[in-house]
């Protein structure tokens, strides 16, 4: 979920919020982010929890990207927190990678074993 708070906030312009199923893959969607951040030449103000797993917070200034495992997600609820901000949309071939990323891998996560 990409949420607008330009004008509402002095913090940033978008939060980006994203879901993961367990530690492990909270580490790997934030290394990721950073990856290509860091290819595309975005600065990066900070990163903070992504070895924890629970929640990944990856500022970049103009957006600041959350990764969260669903009950953490669910429990600090800033979509709730922000429920007066506008939501962007994605365009179609981006949803469609947005929904097959969402489909769960073969084998058990890291947190099962």
């Amino acid at each position: 979920m990409l949420i607008r708070l330009v004008g509402l906030t002095s913090l940033t312009d978008y939060f980006l919020i994203v879901s993961a199923r367990s530690a492990k893959h909270v580490k790997a969607v934030a290394e990721a982010v950073l990856i290509d951040a860091r290819q595309r030449k975005f600065p990066r103000y900070s990163a903070e929890g992504i070895n924890q797993g629970n929640w990944g917070l990856l500022d970049y200034g103009d957006v600041v990207v959350h990764v969260f495992q669903n009950p953490i997600r669910e429990f600090y609820d800033l979509e709730g927190l922000w429920s007066e901000a506008p939501r962007e949309t994605f365009s179609a071939s981006m949803l469609a990678e947005i929904e097959a990323a969402q489909e769960p891998e073969e084998g058990p996560e890291e947190d099962e074993i």
